[in-house]
Order: C-alpha cells, then sequence, then structure tokens
C-alpha cells in the first residue's frame, strides 16, 4: 500500500497568484533547489483525515494553525509512489518567521553522533511559474489545479 501524505497549498494573489512552498531542512538536501520544494504536508495513516492531517502538518512545518475552510485539490501521485492529498486556501504567511518541528539523524553518517534538523529549513511564495520549476514534479499538477480554481494563469 502506497504511503499517504496530506498538505496545504497556501496562496496569495498579488500581480499573479502566489503560492507558499517550503524547503526541506537537513543535510540531504542543503545544496538541493529546483524540484526539492514542497507545498508543506506530511504522512498520515489509513482511517485518519486527511484534511486534519493537512492542517497538523502545516502546523508542524510552519508554526501556523490553519483554521479557515480548506478547498480540496483532489489527489496526486510522485514518482515514489505517495499519494498526496492536498488542499488549498487564500492566506499570507510571514515566511521570515516560520517555526518548524526538527527531527534526528547520525551525521555525519557513520559517526555515532546525533544531530537536530529543522523538518523545514524555509519557506517562500512563488509564482505559479516560478514554483512549477522548483515543486516536486509530482506535485505540479496542484498548481496547475489551483490556477484553474483562483481563475489565473500559471
Amino acid at each position: 500500500m502506497p504511503t499517504r501524505s496530506a498538505g496545504i497549498v497556501a496562496y496569495r494573489v498579488r500581480s499573479e497568484i502566489e503560492v507558499l512552498l517550503v524547503h526541506p531542512g537537513g543535510p540531504f538536501w542543503r545544496n538541493k533547489d529546483l524540484g526539492a520544494w514542497s507545498i508543506p504536508k506530511g504522512e498520515y495513516e489509513d482511517g485518519q483525515d486527511a484534511e486534519q492531517a493537512a492542517r497538523r502538518e502545516f502546523a508542524e512545518e510552519l508554526g501556523v494553525e490553519v483554521t479557515e475552510p480548506l478547498i480540496a485539490l483532489g489527489e496526486v501521485k510522485q514518482r515514489g509512489g505517495k499519494i498526496v492529498t492536498a488542499f488549498a486556501i487564500e492566506l499570507d504567511v510571514d515566511t521570515h518567521n516560520i517555526r518548524s518541528n526538527t527531527f534526528e539523524i547520525e551525521w555525519p553518517p557513520r559517526s555515532g553522533k546525533r544531530q537536530a534538523f529543522p523538518e523545514i529549513d524555509r519557506a517562500a511564495f512563488f509564482t505559479l511559474e516560478e514554483a512549477a520549476g522548483k515543486i516536486n514534479e509530482g506535485q505540479r499538477p496542484l498548481l496547475e489545479r489551483l490556477a484553474r480554481l483562483v481563475g489565473g494563469a500559471g
């Protein structure tokens, strides 16, 4: 059974539609950019509610609670088989003051030392065109769905 994640596509409308993407933390992602960004999302178990999971992960990764109604964007399948259920909301977030949960791994590898890293190390708003190059390829259809929903072009 494939892994399931749920996330939120936060967007704002300036001269164009801009979407909030997050960059994963930790040493593996440090020097990766194009294709490395994602919507704020996280895994959830069978029987759990995808919308509740998306809200929880948004709060864990950004330190921002979302209580307003969400708009379903459907599912996408990433290259590794993970299925992502996404929701949209018009929301402006102060990307300079995010607070992310941390995770621990052995680093450097085989050193016996454990280090803590943030789940995400940065967040930023991108136009739909910019976001298409930054986002994980499997999540790109979510940008297209958002553009249709909001009535913009991307």
